[in-house]
């Protein structure tokens, strides 16, 4: 583990930190074993999902399925794996971009992890006085199917102020170029929050959810590649601009991803898209057992 203010400084300094060995290989295996059993438990063709971060009209981001996940475990499928009947094109287990987003209190493996003393101890090297995981996801970034993942900030779906939230990103396997690794935009999150996306004050219109802004264009020449080894922790700035490529490559990239916001004279948005649910409050990372 870093020394607590090198965490805090760097994370200021550049947007991002990455931790390695912050779980061991066997961990990540369990971890995986755990996101592999969800492939096998999908919902009925009629009720399933496509996650895609491209604005296009059947946008993800509509579906009434999205906005209900924030206290339930939901499944959201890749764009190619499905036909326009919902049915499979793939094997299930290549099938799903992500699981989320209540994982880290439903899930009793994930949520063992999610409070583990590890992260209690980074969050209070972040200098977190109340820390609460307010959503959690588990990334596929199957092999050949996982799809881009275009530029953003994560406080553009989780806004908070003053104080950003925070993305702990866990490698749960060797994480390359050819795979789809991080890409990170090093000290743009000293730039503010370019872009919202927010509920929309127009119930009469269809869509749930709207951006504030058109989307901003990035420098390619700002991004840099960070790849990892196994077991490695990248903690991301909520302002930090980053992204993934398409994994063209034959080897799976699983990720478990979940997001720390301080509650401390810190306002979480009710503009945001994801709001405490029955199931899943927003509970202080400190004085949350593991099991619960």
């Amino acid at each position: 583990m870093h020394d607590n203010n090198i965490i805090r400084h760097k994370l200021e300094e550049d947007g991002y930190v990455v931790i390695e060995d912050f779980l061991r290989p066997a961990e990540c295996d369990e971890l995986k074993a755990a996101g592999m059993e969800l492939t096998q438990n999908l919902p009925e063709e009629g009720k399933r999902a496509l996650f895609s971060t491209k604005e296009t009209g059947k946008q993800q981001l509509r579906d009434k399925y999205f906005l209900e996940s924030n206290d339930k475990i939901s499944y959201f499928f890749e764009v190619d794996a499905l036909d326009s009947d919902g049915k499979l094109t793939v094997d299930p287990s290549i099938s799903l971009n992500k699981v989320g987003h209540a994982l880290h209190l439903l899930h009793p493996i994930f949520r063992c992890y999610t409070y583990s003393d590890r992260v209690k101890l980074v969050c209070h090297q972040l200098g977190f006085k109340e820390p609460a995981v307010v959503q959690s996801m588990y990334i596929y970034k199957n092999p050949g199917l996982g799809g881009e993942v275009v530029a953003h900030q994560d406080a553009s779906y989780l806004y908070t102020e003053p104080i950003p939230p925070v993305g702990f990103w866990i490698s749960l396997e060797d994480s390359t170029i050819q795979n789809g690794c991080l890409w990170m935009a090093r000290g743009s999150h000293k730039s503010g929050v370019h872009r919202r996306l927010i509920r929309n004050p127009n119930n009469d219109e269809k869509q749930a959810l709207i951006y504030d802004k058109p989307p901003s264009v990035y420098p390619e020449s700002s991004f840099t590649p960070v790849p990892v080894s196994k077991g490695t922790c990248i903690l991301i700035h909520g302002h930090v601009v980053h992204k993934s490529a398409h994994n063209k490559s034959d080897k799976s990239r699983h990720a478990y991803t979940f997001h720390v916001v301080e509650r401390q004279n810190n306002q979480y948005s009710a503009d945001n898209w994801l709001q405490e649910g029955p199931e899943a409050p927003f509970v202080n990372v400190y004085t949350t057992p593991q099991i619960e």
